[in-house]
C-alpha cells in the first residue's frame, strides 16, 4: 500500500498510517507446507531476514531493525542490528522500545472482543446503546465535501461495534480527510495521534487534542460522518473510539483494562502509553527521512511519549518491544493461551481474527482491497488465508500465520514509512527463509 502526497514533498500525511504491507507477499505463501515437521531445529535460521536488515543498517539507511520470528509457543528467534540511535553505543535488541503506532489497533480490537466474550458488548450492537450521543448521526452527501446542513443527510443505519472494529463506521481521520471535515476534526480536538514535541510537529496537522476519551467521543458524535455506516472501508479513528466504548462497557479506564486483561496476563511488561523515566534508556529514536537524510524526529530523551498523552489512544498510542509484541502474537497463536494461562477463549480469538467486514462493503482502492478485516487488523484471504496483523506508521509490522503456526514482528523507527519498501521486503524475506527451510523455492 503506497501512500500519495503529503503536506511537504518529503513527508506524506498518509504515510503516517502505512499499515498491512506485511501481507503483501501473501501469494508467495501459497506453495509452502503448512507444518513444520520436516524442518530440523538447526534449520531455524533466517538468512534472508538477516541480509535484509543488514542492508538497511550497515549503510545507515536506518539506525536499527529488530525482528522476532517464532513457531507455536516456542521462544522467538531474534535477528537484530544497529543501535538505539545513530551515534549511540547501546545496541538495539528484543527489549528495546519502539513507537508501534497502528500496531496498537489489533490490541484494542482484541480488548473489544474480550468484552464481547464477557457479554458486555455485542458484535452487531448499535454504538448508541453504549454512547447515546451517536444516535441520529448525519453523513456527508459527498465524501470530503461540505459540512453545512444542506450538505448532510441522515445515517441510513446505526453504527455498530462491528463497524468500529473494521473501519466501516463512516468516521473520518485527520490524517486521511481533506477540506472542511478535516478542519472540523482539528477544531474539535478529535485528533488521535502524536509524533513529536519539536516545532516540526505542525507539519503533521494542527489542532490540540481533547484531554479525555469521553471528550474525544463527544466531539466525534457532534461531527458528521464521511460515509454511510457499513458501506465503505475507510481508515479512521474508529479504533480510538473503541477505547471509550471499552471504558463504558467495562467500568474501567481504557489503559487499566488493557493492563489488567491483556498486558499483565500475557506477560507484556514493556508496553506503555507513557514510557516511564526508568525505561528511557532502552527507548529508540524515531527519525524523519528527508531528501535521503535521517533527522531525529522524536529523540528518546525528548520524546513526546515520555509525557502522558492527552488520552490513551487505542488506534496509535502504544510503545512496545519486539519481545512484548511477540508475546501478544503468541497468545493469539495459542488461541487465547500463553504459558499455560488462558487470557481469552479460543472462539473469541477465532472470531477476532476472522473476516468481520459487513457484507457488500466497498474496499476497492483501500488498504483492505482484496482482503478481509478483523478486530483491528487485516485478515488474509486466498493465498494469505490464516494470517492476521497490521503495521505502524514508523515502519513496524507484525502478523500471525495460523496455518503455519508462525508469528513475526519487525521493529524499526522512521517516517514516512513508504520511504523504503521494508515491510513488504520483510514479508518476502520471511517467505524465502521458510522456503529454504522446507527445501522449496518461494513462489
Amino acid at each position: 500500500m503506497a501512500f500519495r502526497d503529503f503536506a511537504t514533498p518529503q513527508m506524506s500525511r498518509r504515510s503516517l498510517i502505512r499499515s498491512g504491507a506485511m501481507l503483501g507477499a501473501g501469494a508467495a505463501f501459497a506453495g509452502l507446507p503448512l507444518g513444520r515437521a520436516a524442518m530440523a531445529a538447526d534449520a531455524m535460521k533466517w538468512p534472508s531476514v538477516a541480509k535484509l536488515i543488514d542492508g538497511y543498517v550497515t549503510p545507515r539507511k536506518l539506525a536499527n531493525v529488530v525482528a522476532t520470528l517464532g513457531w507455536g509457543q516456542g521462544a522467538p528467534d531474534v535477528v537484530a542490528a544497529g543501535n538505539l540511535a545513530l551515534g549511540a553505543e547501546a545496541p538495539a535488541g528484543v527489549d528495546s522500545l519502539y513507537r508501534i503506532y497502528s500496531m496498537t489497533k489489533p490490541v484494542t480490537g482484541i480488548a473489544t472482543m474480550m468484552l464481547i466474550e464477557d457479554g458486555k458488548l455485542g458484535l452487531d450492537q448499535p454504538l448508541a446503546e453504549i454512547l447515546p450521543k451517536f444516535a441520529d448521526m448525519k453523513v456527508q452527501k459527498t465524501y470530503d465535501g461540505g459540512i453545512a446542513p444542506a450538505d448532510l443527510e441522515p445515517a441510513a443505519r446505526p453504527i455498530t461495534i462491528r463497524h468500529l472494529l473494521t473501519h466501516t463506521a463512516g468516521l473520518g481521520y485527520t490524517i486521511m480527510q481533506k477540506g472542511p471535515i478535516k478542519t472540523a476534526y482539528e477544531d474539535a480536538g478529535a485528533i488521535a495521534g502524536q509524533v513529536t514535541k519539536l516545532p516540526i510537529g505542525a507539519v503533521f496537522g494542527r489542532g490540540t487534542p481533547v484531554r479525555s476519551l469521553e471528550a474525544f467521543a463527544d466531539a466525534l458524535a457532534r461531527l458528521p460522518l464521511v460515509a454511510q455506516p457499513g458501506t465503505r472501508w475507510l481508515y479512521s479513528v474508529s479504533i480510538d473510539l473503541l477505547g471509550r466504548v471499552i471504558e463504558v462497557a467495562s467500568g474501567q479506564t481504557f489503559d487499566a483494562f488493557l493492563k489488567d486483561r491483556i498486558f499483565a496476563p500475557t506477560g507484556m511488561d514493556s508496553t506503555y502509553f507513557t514510557v516511564p523515566q526508568s525505561e528511557l534508556g532502552r527507548f529508540t529514536t524515531n527519525y524523519g527521512i528527508m531528501n535521503g537524510a535521517m533527522l531525529p524526529l522524536d529523540p528518546a530523551n525528548q520524546s513526546v511519549y515520555a509525557d502522558a498523552p492527552a488520552f490513551p489512544m487505542g488506534g496509535a498510542g502504544l510503545v512496545s518491544s519486539a519481545r512484548d509484541y511477540d508475546r501478544f502474537l503468541r497468545m493469539l497463536l495459542g488461541y487465547g493461551t500463553i504459558d499455560g494461562r488462558r487470557v481469552m477463549s479460543e472462539p473469541a480469538v477465532r472470531l477476532a481474527t476472522s473476516n468481520l467486514l459487513p457484507d457488500g462493503v466497498e474496499t476497492k482502492g483501500t488498504f483492505a482491497e482484496g482482503q478481509g478485516f478483523g478486530a483491528g487488523g487485516r485478515v488474509g484471504l486466498g493465498a494469505m488465508a490464516g494470517t492476521f496483523g497490521w503495521g505502524g506508521a514508523a515502519g513496524t509490522v507484525a502478523y500471525v500465520d495460523f496455518r503455519r503456526s508462525l508469528r513475526a514482528v519487525m521493529m524499526t523507527q522512521y517516517m514516512p514509512s513508504d520511504t523504503y519498501p521494508l515491510t513488504a521486503e520483510f514479508s518476502k524475506a520471511v517467505v524465502a527463509d521458510l522456503a529454504a527451510m522446507a527445501g522449496a523455492s518461494p513462489a
